[in-house]
């Protein structure tokens, strides 16, 4: 007997085009097996689910009312696109979300043609959707430009950057606010949605225009400037869309953007409008849909796998703690001590341990929203006043703030302190969350201390190390996920700066670790020694100021000296050959050789599969020590290239 289908109407969409063959009076029913499929997908491979759920309405009726991909629909943070790609033609691979030879977390341009824009990083929408249609514009062209762009996106300046050029240009561009968690909404109801929808008909905008020719003609510029006010703040008071006709926009809203009855007359209004760039206020439940999402405190925002019928996560029981809980424990004991110590983040408290430290010191934790920008400048107001500011940011996204580091922070020598998680690869979330540049990007500034944790232990007197340092800015990065299980101290310790440490010592081959790689160098020992390769470990700790005595040390006593870290190229194995370089030691045949990420963006895998991949893992640190060598790993000797 045959089972029937829980999603008979989905079974249909294989793209946006059979979506558009539905009846209207269908898409409440689409949207309910939408919902049920991306919650029973997210169930099997985890990810970002709270936020998929919010749009699977205003999912369904954008695709319904706009011909994608002609029309080009950009996704702000992509996490809120997991409905799109299963209406987009990948339903039948959306159980291979974010693993290894999978679809995407986020947008990305080339898994799609209905990707429109790579989005993992926030508030780039509108600014991309501008410049597109923009395009459009100079090819003379007539397709529709549509941004949706997360309440939490809005935070961060650039939004309103593109807003403020898109409205001064008058470009006809539609902007859908999906404000799930702003309440800066007035109730959404009935009333709004018929004002909504009178507000963006032809009729109301004909009216508008003429009573606008009407206030030119008035005889005085003043007269004309009260008339165009009046038009104006009265419709603000109305829609509550004041702050958005300041930059330019026509705004149009709130809707509830849970009714698609509500959402197709006005998204169809837009659609065929001739004018300036539209705002669509659309008020949204982060989570809807799903009872355990809904009573959530994140609102199921990022999920691991999941039991559907209960909501329980299957979280297994980690063997060591993770680093973001040893640094915000860590920062704790410090801040006892020290009253001038401030936690900032942009965004993620949580996702960097700085909750922790929020519930016990509220008033010395300040989360900016999505504005690195505005966080590390504002880190360095409070250097000035003699604070500790810990600007807590992953490098990722410190890499938004890169001006701001350099002229707000180091050039005036102020000890801002970083705290980078997420440094090196990070699994699921791919290329776009991964820590591959801040060594190299923080390294060529002057001022800058650059340190990396090792192991869970180091970053406790690491983070204790930063308190310490008042005359200049300093930054400590250290990975996602648990630590190695070494054992921890009761407090952190100051280092002495720029001193490493020897952990092994051997007479042939010499691996300078800097960072969480040290695990696998110490492997790597263990198997060079097995083949009668006696092997140093040695930690750097620092980056610059780099251990130069260590440093000279390794190279004097080994044959060969490879350099580890998880960074991009121009990092530390590049620091390494210029201070070998100046000491004239690359003149006398060592043989050296920097493993460092390879030079391409890495897509998601576990982080294992990611590491042995870029051969940073001890099968990958033997094999470039014996080809140094010149010899494989049975003892041949191989040609050198």
């Amino acid at each position: 007997m045959t089972v029937p289908s829980k999603t008979p109407l989905l079974d249909l969409v294989k793209t946006p085009n059979d979506l558009r063959q539905l009846e209207e009076g269908q898409l409440r029913q689409l949207a309910d097996e939408l919902r049920r499929e991306t919650i029973d997908a997210v169930a099997v491979t985890g990810g970002h689910l709270g936020a998929g759920l919010g749009v699977i309405e205003l999912t369904v009726a954008l695709h319904y009312v706009f011909d994608t991909p002609n029309d080009r629909l950009v996704w702000d943070v992509g996490h809120q696109a997991y409905p799109h790609k299963i209406l987009t033609g990948r339903r039948d691979r959306i159980r291979t979300l974010r693993q290894g030879g999978g679809l995407s977390g986020f947008t990305k341009r080339a898994e799609s043609e209905y990707d429109a824009f790579g989005a993992a990083h926030s508030s780039t929408s509108i600014s991309a959707a501008l410049g597109m249609a923009v395009a459009r514009d100079l090819e003379g062209e007539q397709n529709n430009v549509i941004a949706v762009i997360g309440d939490g996106a809005m935070s961060a300046g650039m939004a309103y950057e593109a807003m403020n050029n898109a409205g001064a240009m008058n470009s006809r561009l539609i902007v859908v606010l999906n404000d799930n968690d702003m309440s800066i909404a007035p109730p959404v109801g009935a009333l709004s949605a018929y004002l909504a929808r009178r507000v963006s008909g032809r009729t109301y905008r004909s009216m508008r225009h003429i009573l606008r020719q009407i206030a030119k003609r008035m005889p005085s510029r003043m007269l004309e400037k009260r008339a165009l006010a009046i038009e104006e703040y009265a419709r603000g008071l109305v829609t509550g869309g004041t702050l958005f006709d300041e930059l330019g926009f026509f705004y149009v809203g709130p809707i509830d953007g849970h009714n698609i009855d509500h959402l197709l007359p006005v998204l169809k209004n837009v659609r065929d409008a001739k004018n300036g760039p539209f705002l669509v206020h659309v008020v949204t439940q982060k989570g809807k849909g799903y009872e355990p999402a809904e009573k959530s405190a994140d609102k199921y925002h990022g999920v691991v796998k999941f039991d559907v019928a209960t909501g329980a996560q299957m979280k297994s029981k980690p063997a060591a703690p993770a680093y973001q809980k040893v640094y915000g424990e860590s920062l704790i004991k410090e801040a006892r001590k020290d009253d001038k110590i401030i936690a900032i983040t942009a965004a993620m408290p949580s996702g960097t341990g700085v909750d922790l430290f929020q519930k016990e010191f509220p008033d010395r934790t300040f989360d900016v929203g999505i504005a690195e920008q505005h966080g590390v400048t504002f880190a360095a107001g409070l250097a000035t006043e003699g604070f500790k500011p810990f600007a807590t940011i992953y490098s990722t996204f410190l890499q938004r703030a890169y001006d701001q580091v350099v002229h707000d922070v180091a050039i005036q020598r102020l000890p801002v302190r970083f705290a980078m998680d997420r440094a090196g690869l990070v699994g699921a979330d791919g290329p776009t969350h991964a820590g591959s540049f801040d060594i190299a990007y923080l390294g060529c500034l002057p001022n800058f201390v650059l340190m990396a944790a090792a192991d869970e232990a180091e970053l406790v007197h690491m983070v204790s190390t930063a308190v310490a340092i008042n005359d200049r800015p300093s930054a400590l990065r250290y990975p996602r996920g648990e630590g190695r299980g070494v054992p921890m101290p009761e407090e952190g310790k100051p280092l002495e700066i720029g001193k490493g440490r020897i952990l092994r010592e051997g007479t042939k081959v010499a691996l300078f670790s800097y960072g969480a790689r040290l695990g696998e160098c110490l492997k790597a020992a263990n198997e060079l020694n097995a083949h009668g390769l006696s092997t140093t470990v040695a930690d750097a700790r620092f980056a610059k100021p780099l251990d130069v005595d260590l440093l000279l040390r390794l190279a004097r006593e080994h044959e060969v000296l490879l350099t580890i870290e998880e960074g991009s190229i121009g990092g530390f194995g590049a620091f390494v050959m210029q201070a070998l370089a100046e000491h004239g030691v690359l003149d006398r045949g060592l043989k050296v050789r920097s493993m460092v990420l390879p030079d391409l963006f890495l897509d998601q895998d576990s982080p294992n599969a990611m590491y042995a991949k870029a051969g940073l893992d001890a099968k990958g640190i033997v094999a470039k020590a014996f080809a140094a060598l010149g010899e494989n790993m049975r003892g041949e000797s191989v040609k050198l290239a």
